[in-house]
């Protein structure tokens, strides 16, 4: 957009609104928003390239809030330039069910592109968002048809870059040099506990040109025309780029600014009064002159820019039908064709096949059996490829100036979860990462942000509890597995055997509104038989693996411990003692079965007995008071898997000994 009002004027727009919300809330954070309003003021109205009308334009650049307590900075841009961000949404800000949350939500907001207000994450999401942009346009771009061709953009603080995640992406994003991700820094040296310089003395400019980043130092954040250049040159950068701008907390506010004091609480009527004096700011409360929503408005502009675009799609389409239909398809989140027939036809393998493998092999399998016909899969691992078993025979590493479909994320756990938020936020890849089920815990906000963004990330984690043996407690994954459980809208998926497996990756793939876990073995599991009938049924998250007439008592497993009730129920009925066997691989799913299915599968009236190698209080909304678990509820020890199995009880006379207990 292009406006003749001073710049000066549009930036205190933003200031009035975020204060007056605030206020109005009598909650949030008006520092940032007035602190920053220069910047967004250079970044919205000079080089921003978006459509109000269209948020989900396909090649819009991508804007992410890192720094998400200031939401009201978003809102306020996505108001004034024209998105259905309206004045009572203003209002309603941090009231229930609004447009206008305390942090932004993706699909709440129309123009907001992740979630954010865990700090670091939204940078971390922004790599993934400028990976998965590079990935595409390396894949479906051709000489003159540059269809896909954006740049991420994130506005961060200093607590994002206290947060470690931040060392974690950025190091990566300079290795791989994503030079269309564009960073502006916050540099105003004060958080909740006040002036940094007691707790944060990095040289972050230092820092980050160690990644290997482009860093444009000592910006004036509060001159609009040096913001601007310093993102003209960022954009001409064959690396990533920080600004590093400095900035004034709360700028506007005469008795506030600058101190910790305006960062997280309403000004207080007294000093927002200050405020619009001291700014020259005559508009009452939620008012926005005529000339300043003029000099935002963006829908003009970016209407032209979406048809530019559109006009040089619909060439590229006529000159390359079938990719431009397939990056049509993948942007759309929406699975090819041919996947239900190869999905069907790779389950049917492993069932003729009947191999005993280690589920983290057959889950390698799934993904070779799938990738043929999934362009769109970005694998990858934390370092443990080779244990993890994420790759495939058409794999290829991702490299700086070198595309391919397979990141090594190096030891970065938490940092290879949000990226893989970022590149599903972004479209057209679905992403899968790996490690230790143990490491969980490093990338678990990650996983609980996929969840409520309800984003299609999947988290591989093999090595799944005491199986894995000799390395000891620090590695054998305990409570892990219940507490993933406990995330909403997050499906777990911990398989059998290899045909589990397969369904259990056919399931995650397909689930469009969600993330997955998939959870397997370091060892070998023996391959359970099924009837045809059967194997459709693992698809509702548990099923009844072995069925007897007038059971006594049903087994309840999941993973590695369904062959210990297989044969703990053939002791039983050998001894007369009518035992069925229930696998369930998702717990998740089967909790969302109609109540008819789950009456068939836990029939009512027959003790139950939960066999899982693991914490064991999850297990009771299953099994009831009244029940039985076999678990582990003390941490690991370090020896061989048969050993620790013995040890901890997961023996055939155990679990036969639970179940007669439950009968009596």
């Amino acid at each position: 957009m292009t406006s003749t009002l001073p710049t000066t004027k549009m930036a205190n727009a933003i200031r009035a609104l975020a204060m007056d919300a605030v206020q109005k809330a009598n909650s949030g954070h008006p520092g940032m928003p007035m602190g920053m309003a220069e910047i967004a003021v250079a970044l919205w109205s000079g080089h921003y390239s978006h459509n109000p009308a269209n948020p989900k334009w396909v090649n819009r650049d991508r804007f992410l809030l890192s720094n998400g307590h200031g939401s009201m900075l978003h809102y306020a841009l996505l108001h004034l330039s024209g998105y259905a961000v309206t004045m009572d949404d203003i209002r309603d800000f941090r009231q229930m069910h609004s447009k206008t949350p305390g942090h932004p939500e993706v699909d709440i907001t129309p123009g907001v592109e992740t979630t954010t207000g865990p700090l670091g994450q939204g940078l971390a999401n922004a790599v993934g968002m400028a990976l998965a942009e590079w990935l595409l346009a390396s894949e479906f771009n051709k000489p003159g048809l540059e269809v896909v061709d954006h740049y991420t953009y994130a506005f961060l603080g200093d607590g994002c870059l206290m947060e470690g995640i931040s060392h974690e992406v950025c190091a990566l994003a300079g290795t791989l040099g994503l030079s269309k991700l564009i960073a502006l820094y916050d540099d105003n040296g004060i958080s909740i506990d006040g002036k940094v310089e007691g707790w944060f003395t990095d040289d972050t400019p230092a820092r980050f040109e160690a990644y290997g980043w482009n860093v444009i130092r000592d910006v004036d954040g509060h001159d609009v025309a040096a913001v601007s250049a310093a993102i003209a040159a960022a954009k001409t950068a064959t690396k990533p780029t920080l600004v590093c701008c400095k900035t004034v907390i709360g700028k506007g506010s005469p008795n506030l600014q600058g101190g910790d004091k305006v960062h997280g609480a309403a000004l207080g009527d007294k000093e927002v009064a200050n405020v619009r004096e001291y700014l020259g700011w005559s508009a009452a409360p939620f008012e926005i002159p005529a000339d300043v929503y003029t000099a935002w408005d963006a829908k003009e502009a970016g209407a032209a820019q979406e048809a530019a675009w559109t006009k040089l799609f619909n060439d590229y389409s006529a000159q390359f039908p079938a990719e431009a239909a397939e990056l049509t398809r993948r942007m759309a989140g929406d699975l090819p064709a041919a996947f239900e027939s190869t999905l069907a036809a790779a389950i049917a393998a492993t069932v003729e096949k009947k191999e005993t493998i280690a589920t983290r092999k057959a889950s390698q399998n799934a993904i070779q059996a799938l990738a043929p016909v999934l362009p769109e899969f970005l694998g990858g691992s934390a370092d443990l490829t080779s244990s993890n078993l994420t790759n495939w025979k058409e794999s290829v590493a991702v490299r700086s100036g070198k595309p391919g479909n397979h990141v090594n994320y190096g030891v970065r756990e938490f940092g290879m979860a949000a990226i893989m938020n970022g590149v599903a936020l972004h479209g057209g890849y679905i992403p899968f990462g790996a490690t230790f089920l143990t490491f969980s815990d490093y990338s678990r906000n990650a996983l609980r942000m996929a969840a409520l963004m309800k984003q299609r990330s999947l988290f591989v984690f093999t090595h799944d509890s005491i199986g894995l043996g000799e390395d000891g407690p620090t590695h054998q994954s305990v409570e892990h597995i219940s507490s993933m459980r406990l995330i909403p809208n997050l499906d777990n998926w911990r398989p059998c055997d290899t045909t589990e497996s397969m369904v259990a990756w056919g399931e995650a793939v397909k689930r469009k509104n969600g993330p997955s876990t998939l959870i397997f073995s370091r060892q070998n599991l023996p391959y359970q038989e099924r009837k045809p009938e059967t194997v459709a049924a693992i698809a509702r998250g548990g099923y009844v693996l072995q069925e007897v007439i007038d059971a006594k008592v049903t087994l309840i497993a999941t993973g590695s411990e369904v062959e210990l009730a297989v044969a703990a129920a053939s002791a039983l009925n050998a001894e007369g003692i009518a035992a069925r066997v229930v696998s369930m691989p998702s717990t998740d799913v089967f909790d969302r079965q109609d109540a008819a299915y789950k009456a068939s599968v836990l029939t009512k009236g027959v003790p139950r007995v939960a066999i899982e190698a693991g914490v064991t209080d999850f297990w009771y909304k299953y099994v009831g008071l009244e029940g039985a678990v076999v678990g582990i509820d003390s941490f690991g020890e370090s020896a061989p898997a048969s050993v620790l199995f013995k040890h901890f009880g997961f023996t055939v006379e155990n679990v036969v000994a639970k179940a007669k207990l439950v009968i009596a």
